[in-house]
C-alpha cells in the first residue's frame, strides 16, 4: 500500500473455490482485541474496526497539522472506528518517528493540485501527534510501516529519495530482479518499472536494520505495530548471488541452473525457502517488539488473495493448515511449515474486492475473502477484514456508500473484526456515515 498507487491501482479479478481445512480454534474469547469496549452508549461490547491512514495519501493534510489530525480522528471514532493504523515509515523507507537509525521524512508525493512534493515543516512528533490526539477521545492507535523497502523513484521526474539514493554503499542491500531476461539490482531499474525499491529480505544486514527501526518504535505508547510490505517485491526477485547461496544451504546442495531458472527448476524448493526467509523475519520482528514493551500487540498487513500471494514469498496462514490440498501446483509440506500466524497478535487483511463484489464465497469478493482465510488462519489469530474504497473496479470515482455500508456486514459478521483502508478516500467521498450505518447495524444484530 503506497500513495503512488492510491488512486491508479486496478486489481485482477481471480476466482477461485472455496477451501477446507482442519484447524481448531485456540484463542479466547477474553483476548483484549475481541472485547473491544464501546463508547459507553451500548451494554454490548464490540469486535474491533480498524482504519488505516496512509503517509502519502494524507500527507498535505497531516504533516504540519496537529488540529486536522484531531478532527479526522474525531470523525473516526464517532462514526464506530475503534482502531487507527498510522503509516509512520513509507515506500522511500524514511521516517515519522524518532529513530537514529534512519532520516526523518521532510517530503512526500500528492497529486493534489498537480504532482508534486508536499514538505513538511513541523517538527513536533508526526506519530505522537496520532498517540495523543487518539488515545484522548479513546481511540486505540497502532504504528504501521512499510518493511522491505529502503529508496523510491517518483514518476514525471520528480526524483529520487531514500536510503538507498544516499548511500550507494548499500546498493547491494538491494534486491536482484530477472529485467526483461537480465538480472539486474532494482537500483538500476527506472521508475516506470519499479518505482519503490525493495530489499533483499535474505540479506542479514537488511533484517538488522530494520530490527533496529522496529525496536525503536516499539518504544512508543502505541497499542500495536503493523508491518506492511513485509515480503518480497514479486516473483521476478531476488536473484541474487547471495539468496542463491542462502538457497543452496537450504536445500543442501548446488544450483546447477542459471539463477534465472531458480523459480521453474526447483519451483517448490524456492517458494518454501522464500517463505522461511519471510516467516523467520516475523518472528525476530515479533520478539523485539516483546523484548521493549510486552503489551504492544504485532501485527502484519497481508492482501487475502492466497491463491497468488506466495509469489511475494509469504504464508500468512497458519502451519496447522495444508496448502497442499488445495494448491498443489505450487505448496509443499515445507510451504505449511513456514505459516507465521502463530507469531502475530492480530492480522489485518486487505479484502480488496470490487465495489459489486462485496459479498460472496470465493476469492475477489470482500466476504469470501475473510471467509476463506478464517480457514487458513485456523484459530491461531484473530483478523479484521475489509475493503479499499478507493483502488479497484467501483471503487475509483466514489459514490458508493452502500457498498462501504454493505462491506461491514460481509465482512465484521465472518472475520474478527473490521478493516477498511484507506481514510483518505473515506475524507474524500465523505463516507463517514456510511461507515455509522454499517456499524450501527451489526450493532442492533449482535
Amino acid at each position: 500500500m503506497n500513495f503512488s498507487n492510491i488512486l491508479k491501482n486496478t486489481f485482477t479479478a481471480l476466482a477461485i473455490g472455496l477451501v477446507a481445512a482442519s484447524c481448531s480454534d485456540d484463542k479466547s474469547d477474553d483476548d483484549w482485541w475481541w472485547n473491544t469496549p464501546d463508547d459507553g452508549n451500548d451494554e454490548v461490547t464490540v469486535k474491533p474496526r480498524y482504519m488505516w491512514i496512509d503517509a502519502g495519501a494524507n500527507f498535505v493534510r497531516f504533516a504540519n497539522s496537529k488540529e486536522n489530525i484531531a478532527e479526522d480522528l474525531q470523525k473516526a471514532y464517532d462514526c464506530g472506528i475503534t482502531d487507527v493504523v498510522v503509516d509512520v515509515r513509507p515506500t522511500e523507507g524514511d521516517v515519522l518517528f524518532n529513530t537514529s537509525a534512519v532520516e526523518q521524512v521532510t517530503k512526500l508525493a500528492t497529486w493534489e493540485g498537480g504532482y508534486h512534493f508536499h514538505e513538511r515543516t513541523a517538527t513536533w512528533d508526526y506519530l505522537q501527534a496520532f498517540i495523543d490526539a487518539g488515545h484522548k477521545i479513546g481511540l486505540r492507535v497502532h504504528a504501521a510501516m512499510n518493511t522491505f523497502v529502503g529508496a523510491h523513484s517518483y514518476a514525471y521526474g520528480l526524483g529520487d529519495v531514500g536510503l538507498g539514493f544516499r548511500d550507494p554503499d548499500k546498493k547491494d542491500w538491494f534486491t536482484v530482479v530477472d529485467y526483461n531476461g537480465n538480472l539486474v539490482n532494482v537500483m538500476d531499474c527506472n521508475a516506470d518499472s519499479y518505482s519503490t525499491k525493495f530489499f533483499n529480505p535474505a540479506n542479514d544486514d537488511v533484517q538488522q536494520y530494520l530490527l533496529t527501526i522496529i525496536r525503536d518504535l516499539a518504544k512508543y505508547n502505541v497499542d500495536g505495530i503493523f508491518l506492511d510490505r513485509c515480503r518480497y517485491d514479486d516473483w521476478a526477485s531476488d536473484l541474487s548471488d547471495l539468496s542463491v547461496r542462502k538457497f543452496e544451504e537450504y536445500i543442501g546442495g548446488t544450483v546447477s541452473c542459471d539463477y534465472q531458472k531458480i523459480p521453474t527448476t526447483y519451483k517448490k524448493q524456492w517458494i518454501a525457502f522464500r517463505a522461511k526467509t519471510i516467516h523467520d523475519f516475523i518472528e525476530k520482528a515479533s520478539e523485539t517488539v516483546k523484548s521493549v514493551n510486552s503489551d504492544i500487540q504485532f501485527g502484519v498487513y497481508v492482501g487475502a488473495w492466497y491463491s497468488t500471494y506466495y509469489e511475494c514469498g509469504v504464508n500468512w496462514a497458519s502451519p496447522k493448515y495444508d496448502a497442499t490440498k488445495k494448491y498443489p501446483n505450487w505448496a509443499s509440506p515445507e510451504w505449511n511449515r513456514y505459516g507465521y500466524a502463530d507469531h502475530l497478535d492480530y492480522l489485518l487483511l486487505g479484502a480488496y474486492a470490487g465495489a459489486d463484489n462485496v459479498y460472496g464465497t470465493t476469492e475477489w469478493t470482500c466476504q469470501g475473502f475473510c471467509k476463506l482465510a478464517k480457514e487458513k488462519l485456523c484459530g491461531e489469530v484473530h483478523f479484521s477484514g475489509g475493503p479499499d474504497v478507493g483502488n479497484g473496479t467501483g471503487w475509483t470515482e466514489g459514490g458508493r456508500p452502500d457498498a462501504v455500508t454493505n462491506s461491514i456486514d460481509a465482512c465484521l459478521n465472518v472475520a474478527d473484526g473490521y478493516f477498511i483502508f484507506d481514510m483518505v478516500h473515506v475524507r474524500m467521498y465523505d463516507y463517514w456515515n456510511a461507515i455509522k450505518t454499517g456499524v450501527d447495524k451489526y450493532k442492533k444484530n449482535s
